[in-house]
């Protein structure tokens, strides 16, 4: 697929030249201190069993032997080439409504007007407390019955990532002192979102960002990056460094709702995703979520009077609205919700 192909769509003039020399379309440069910088370091991801160190300074994590089926893995990359490989209107019968956590996106025209990301996702939501496959129900509504076995697949892919987040949270409690079962009962039911991530080649990559700083709003990430097409970048110590991509790892970091649970002991990371002229690039991001009837707090043995609650109550449906609605999600958004969750209840 061509950059054009993948950057072209609606009537909002995003027309990319194919050509090497041709400059991106404004909206999609990034400020200059927010661009990209080449030969940066890599980061040190250390495995999970030194869990409770690292999720305290950065959150980030690789997971090895973790028990999921490698071709199940292959065929779930192999099919995001079947979906994002399709011409413009076809994906568009998937099309993402602004402010919905489902469907085709592509730069987010219509959400946002400038920093445009440079990528394409498909993104569909995965429920472990409903007696229906709700993945590939999605599939099947929103492009038709050949796609039934791909939603089948994916629905696969969606129970697996939610048994490996369990398995996390397990040593998310016990490195917190909470016990085994306190954080796996709480995500047991869990209604989270999966993003197949699609960065097409850029002939200015120094210009402009797949996807922009932030911290992610949700509990759990897993992610997997396809190939050794480097993208991946974490904020740490004051620098950017690269996580270089493992086909047999996920990449694992916590999200601010984790850090809410944990009372800020464990911590959500800035990070971001850069882009290439030479290769396109692509990852499966499995954002764990809670069932929206939980409310979200520490528990008790997480608070005391040198440890006072960071944030109220609230619930993940709220938290999700506010990143969609009101804010663009960055470093700062807990504290931006903290702020407007205080606004709310005082008016």
């Amino acid at each position: 697929m061509s950059t054009l192909d993948a950057l072209n769509f609606h009537d909002n003039n995003i027309i990319p030249s194919n050509s090497p020399n041709s400059i991106i379309p404004p909206q999609f440069i990034w400020p200059d201190h927010e661009k990209p910088t080449l030969n940066l370091p890599d980061l040190h991801v250390p495995p999970i069993d030194l869990l409770n160190s690292v999720c305290r300074k950065h959150g980030f994590f690789i997971v090895v032997n973790h028990g999921v089926d490698a071709e199940l893995i292959a065929k779930a990359h192999e099919y995001m080439e079947l979906f994002f490989g399709m011409k413009v209107e076809e994906k568009q019968r998937a099309q993402r409504k602004v402010g919905e956590p489902c469907g085709y996106a592509n730069s987010f025209v219509g959400r946002f007007s400038c920093k445009l990301p440079w990528k394409e996702t498909l993104s569909f939501t995965y429920s472990a407390d409903c007696n229906h496959d709700v993945v590939e129900d999605y599939f099947v509504n929103a492009l038709g019955e050949d796609w039934r076995s791909v939603g089948k697949l994916y629905q696969q892919y969606c129970e697996a990532m939610s048994k490996v987040s369990l398995t996390i949270m397990e040593l998310l409690g016990l490195s917190l002192g909470v016990g085994r079962h306190y954080f796996r009962d709480f995500f047991q039911r869990n209604e989270s979102i999966m993003r197949l991530n699609y960065y097409p080649k850029c002939q200015n990559p120094e210009q402009t960002l797949g996807t922009g700083p932030h911290c992610d709003p949700t509990s759990l990430t897993i992610l997997h990056q396809h190939d050794h097409v480097h993208g991946l970048q974490v904020f740490v110590d004051q620098q950017w460094h690269y996580i270089p991509p493992n086909p047999q790892a996920f990449v694992v970091n916590i999200g601010d709702t984790f850090t809410a649970l944990s009372n800020g002991m464990y911590k959500s990371c800035l990070h971001r995703a850069v882009v290439n002229e030479e290769a396109v690039r692509k990852s499966l991001a499995f954002f764990l979520c809670p069932n929206e009837e939980k409310v979200v707090k520490p528990p008790g043995c997480l608070v005391d009077e040198k440890n006072p609650r960071i944030l109220q109550d609230f619930k993940w449906p709220t938290f999700h609205h506010y990143t969609q609605k009101h804010y663009r999600a960055d470093d700062k958004t807990l504290l931006a919700f903290s702020n407007w969750l205080y606004q709310q209840t005082t008016l």
